[in-house]
């Protein structure tokens, strides 16, 4: 095969970034330098230079700052206002997961188990080499803040909870070993989505979502009618015994990628495709009408396949009870899949951490970024509808 073609004034944006190029650091910095100038004007109510009966305030110059990234220093210009009204929360908002991350690498230098790149890594991050307290002195405020995050109460309800556990490797007594991340992402009625709890467990068990699950409950957490997640039995029994009152669905994209356990490698592409379709169907009648044509074509050339699919199916369309609107973002668990995919990005950087308090920080700074983006966002659900289709319903069984 060729080898393929590249223009020589095309940029390397991957390796640019991985090895913290110029080109990268200053567009990370120009972006960062916008963000800086659309809160003044959103502050001031007006740009620079405006004159509008909308202004509340008048620009009065700036003061540099250093922000210390993956990518480097970036000094940026911070703009004040003469009333002092304008705050930004950018640098401790970046700096948090930035600081775990700095971190998780620093205490693996000290440790003597990383390389000399990720000492390189570190002091290029921060400008020096790390000392235990000064590890110490960035934990010990990062790990009050990300306490207050995991131990704050939940005031508010939680209809629609989703659940779900990834794998980071940690080194415990000299050894490597895979902790289970257990994560809780919960949409109030207000349709935003909020990181309900990240905490660390040995494995999947019925015993570590039991207790993961009853600290939510410690903490608050009330009016849970719908959770979502996948097949998993200690996760299924978790919930029976703490959230008996709510409606579960079992994530039909696992669903489907259980089917191939039931299907003969060389089986036809169509039968899991039209088994698929019946996930986009309105409503629970469509979806039943299509299951029993979905059945009638293929049980006897799948007979086991279909067997176990009529054993398993229900589980799967329990989302068919919600607004058609929510169909979408609550028959599956990849809305949390995707926060799982950002972690699995963000720690890759690390690949084994030096123990479980360092593991922990990290992906709870990740979690409590995402977060408070999340609440800044535009409403995810329109909950309304929700409400509607209860009042619905009561009105049929009236």
């Amino acid at each position: 095969m060729a080898p393929k073609k590249t223009n020589a004034n095309t940029i390397d944006w991957k390796s640019e970034l991985l090895e913290g190029g110029d080109v990268v650091r200053e567009l990370f910095r120009e972006v960062l330098q916008e963000v800086l100038e659309a809160e003044m004007t959103e502050t001031v109510q007006a740009r620079p230079g405006e004159r509008t009966a909308e202004r509340v305030g008048l620009r009065s110059g700036y003061y540099s700052r250093t922000l210390i990234t993956r990518v480097g220093k970036l000094e940026l210009r911070v703009p004040q206002d003469r009333d002092g009204r304008f705050s930004t929360q950018l640098f401790e908002r970046y700096q948090r997961s930035e600081k775990a991350l700095v971190s998780a690498l620093a205490e693996m230098y000290v440790q003597g188990v990383s390389t000399r790149k990720v000492k390189a890594i570190t002091e290029e991050l921060c400008g020096h080499s790390f000392s235990a307290s000064s590890i110490s002195d960035i934990n010990k405020t990062l790990d009050e803040q990300l306490a207050q995050f995991s131990s704050r109460r939940l005031d508010e309800e939680y209809p629609y909870l989703i659940l779900d556990a990834r794998y980071e490797r940690v080194r415990e007594n000299g050894t490597i070993h895979k902790r289970a991340v257990l994560v809780a992402i919960g949409i109030n009625w207000d349709g935003r989505r909020c990181v309900l709890g990240v905490d660390l467990a040995n494995r999947e068990s019925i015993s570590s979502w039991k207790e993961f699950l009853l600290g939510l409950r410690r903490r608050g957490l009330t009016g849970v009618e719908l959770v979502v997640t996948d097949d998993h039995a200690g996760l299924r029994a978790a919930i029976a015994e703490v959230l008996p009152e709510a409606a579960w669905q079992r994530c039909y994209v696992h669903f489907l990628r259980n089917c191939l356990d039931h299907l003969p490698r060389k089986g036809d592409d169509d039968c899991l495709r039209e088994l698929r379709w019946i996930y986009e169907r309105r409503n629970l009648g469509e979806a039943r009408n299509d299951l029993a044509a979905w059945i009638a074509k293929w049980e006897t050339r799948y007979a086991k396949l279909v067997s176990w699919v009529e054993e398993n199916i229900e589980e799967t369309l329990t989302f068919y009870r919600l607004p058609a609107q929510h169909h979408k973002h609550l028959k599956s668990t990849n809305m949390l899949e995707r926060l799982n995919e950002e972690l699995k990005r963000r720690t890759h950087v690390v690949r084994i951490f030096p123990n479980a308090a360092s593991c922990l920080r990290l992906v709870r700074a990740l979690a409590v970024e995402t977060h408070e983006n999340w609440i800044e966002a535009t409403r995810y659900l329109n909950m309304d509808l929700l409400r509607e289709h209860k009042k619905q319903l009561l009105r049929e069984v009236a």
